[in-house]
């Protein structure tokens, strides 16, 4: 296969934008960053499935993690990439193959870091946790995601985002007995009786939380009812699937609690959690990468790949080119602009 010019960032994106990786299908693109990674004397290479690992070993008294996905959510008819005023669109330029770009073009020039660096092109990261190579190295290769900190090369508008909330989801379900509608005084309607359910939803007012310097902001909010069997059935039986996301100074237990005491009165079956993460910005590593970097980190709201790290005792980042509001959306785009500013300061926490 032939070798990507990695000295041209926009190119380079184009060319991973246009190996199509849905997630199940990264193959292709794992075939191509290896390809381009291949031969580089300061890097040695290991394949796992479709996760590509790359590694400087030079003894140094630092590692690092450098992590980005390879797949993609479906096509919407956004492939070839194209370009247009310092734009970049295509399925996974902002989500996340503008960071991947970036990832490929540091790790390939960067020949003497200042810190041993651990680069991970994974695949399955769109789809169930349980999917995620990530889930797997933890389990069968953990010494791999070891280090000081990482950085999660997630849509970021090219700024640091520290930490990430945590989420839960759970259902609620009314009951009431059934009749015809036509003699609903008959019945008791299930629907009629989630009307306080989402009553509560409406009148809650999430914390807004400052966790280690940054603010987060919560929320919990319905996202899913269900209830009936006909048209001219009174329903007796009315399931409202509600969300949860959290400030990372909420474990599970606590998290769980509060969804509880907010519905008092009501059975909660909780479906799926994944926790938070904590910024972890005091940490010395993390503290030379803001000083690198630059800017005023803000708060990561949404659930990233961070949590996993955190939950290893790794302090870890988002920071990557593209805007997050972007991600998935059929015109998605990265930032030209974004692309230099991220590599740029990738080089110069790398050489520091």
């Amino acid at each position: 296969m032939q070798r990507a010019d990695v000295e041209d960032l926009v190119s380079l994106l184009s060319q991973l934008i246009d190996i199509e990786s849905v997630s199940g299908n990264e193959a292709r693109l794992a075939d191509h960053v290896e390809a381009t990674l291949r031969g580089r004397d300061h890097l040695h290479l290991t394949r796992d499935g479709d996760t590509v690992i790359a590694r400087t070993d030079r003894g140094l008294n630092s590692r690092v993690v450098i992590a980005g996905h390879l797949d993609t959510v479906p096509v919407a008819n956004n492939l070839p990439s194209w370009i247009e005023d310092g734009l970049v669109y295509g399925r996974g330029a902002c989500d996340m193959k503008g960071g991947i770009a970036v990832m490929i073009a540091v790790a390939a020039a960067l020949e003497q870091p200042t810190r041993d660096v651990t680069w991970i092109f994974y695949d399955h990261e769109e789809v169930d946790a349980s999917l995620n190579s990530l889930t797997r190295l933890a389990a069968t290769r953990p010494d791999v995601l070891n280090g000081d900190f990482a950085v999660l090369m997630e849509p970021s508008n090219a700024r640091i985002e520290g930490g990430c909330q945590g989420t839960l989801r759970f259902t609620i379900t009314t009951s009431g007995r059934a009749a015809h509608s036509a003699r609903s005084w008959m019945g008791d309607n299930a629907i009629h009786g989630a009307a306080d359910v989402l009553t509560r939803l409406v009148n809650y007012e999430p914390r807004r939380p400052v966790v280690e310097g940054l603010e987060f902001r919560e929320g919990l909010n319905a996202v899913a009812i269900s209830g009936g069997i006909a048209g001219n059935v009174v329903p007796d039986a009315c399931t409202i699937t509600v969300n949860f996301r959290f400030a990372p100074d909420r474990d599970e237990a606590d998290a769980k609690e509060h969804c509880r005491q907010v519905f008092a009165g009501y059975q909660l079956d909780f479906v799926d959690f994944a926790a938070g993460a904590r910024p972890g910005l005091d940490q010395p590593a993390a503290r030379d990468f803001v000083a690198a970097v630059g800017g005023t980190p803000s708060a990561k709201f949404g659930w990233t790949d961070v949590a996993r790290f955190s939950a290893l005792g790794i302090p870890a980042v988002n920071f990557g080119p593209g805007n997050p509001e972007k991600a998935h959306a059929d015109d998605e785009f990265c930032p030209i602009a974004d692309l230099h500013t991220c590599h740029q300061a990738l080089l110069r926490w790398l050489t520091a």
